[in-house]
């Protein structure tokens, strides 16, 4: 019986996503509307020999704005919306526990992500010249991916969970979604370009090293990913701190 509930729950939450326009425009069109055009004006001054490296660049750092647009802010939104609305507290009522509701979130957010980095692939792949990957390099870039939509999954839980309103969570996942593209270099300012105070917070957050340097391990060259398994370790830690203080304020106020 869980098991037919957990799968109702994952539908449902599917369409309850696929209504959102937001998701679709940001979280797919968008995406592929801003490779096209910065490939396009940063190909201009640059040889030919180099052309294929920087189009390739760019499409992995603009891969990063589909699990930000869909967890951070688009997630964020949503459930701020549920949880003005009572929606939760009415779920709960009707049998589902909370780890449940979660759980189905989470698996409806990650099979709309699969489905938008599939279509933003398929749509790179077809209308820029890429470089071919190494099977290794473009898997790691698969996981990366996914690990940096749990993080904001969790990240954007937690906000909305503490705020419960839908303006303030808005503002602040969108505060967030600018000041992560300005840090990671994907504002046309590079990260080694930033002040130094600013620099050494963009190099704790993992989007700036697969915005920045992964080109390097997407050609083949030998790579130390060190520092970017230690920045997913310090951002996980830090969207697991606010899910908890969310999951602790909220127990707090039923008691």
């Amino acid at each position: 019986m869980s098991k037919k509930c957990n799968l109702g729950l994952i539908i449902y939450e599917i369409r309850n996503l696929s209504g959102n326009l937001f998701v679709h425009f940001f979280g797919v069109i968008f995406p592929i509307v801003m490779s096209m055009i910065i490939s396009s004006q940063a190909t201009k001054e640059v040889p030919e020999s180099m052309k294929q490296e920087v189009v390739t660049a760019i499409v992995i750092t603009m891969s990063l704005i589909i699990p930000m647009a869909i967890m951070l802010m688009g997630y964020a939104a949503n459930y701020s919306n549920e949880i003005e609305k009572n929606v939760p507290l009415r779920m709960r009522l009707f049998g589902y526990n909370e780890k449940s509701i979660i759980l189905a979130k989470l698996i409806a957010q990650l099979i709309f992500l699969t489905v938008a980095m599939a279509v933003y692939a398929v749509a790179e792949v077809s209308l820029l010249d890429l470089q071919k990957p190494a099977l290794l390099s473009l898997i790691i870039l698969v996981v990366s991916l996914y690990l940096v939509a749990i993080i904001f999954f969790m990240l954007a839980h937690g906000v909305a969970n503490i705020l419960k309103k839908f303006g303030p969570t808005y503002v602040v996942t969108m505060s967030l979604y600018f000041l992560f593209m300005m840090l990671c270099g994907m504002m046309g300012i590079q990260s080694d370009q930033l002040p130094k105070p600013i620099k050494t917070i963009a190099f704790t957050l993992p989007m700036t090293y697969i915005s920045n340097e992964y080109i390097d391990f997407w050609q083949g060259q030998s790579y130390n990913f060190m520092p970017v398994i230690q920045s997913f370790i310090f951002l996980g830690a830090l969207a697991g701190i606010i899910l908890f203080v969310s999951f602790y304020k909220n127990r707090r106020k039923i008691a």
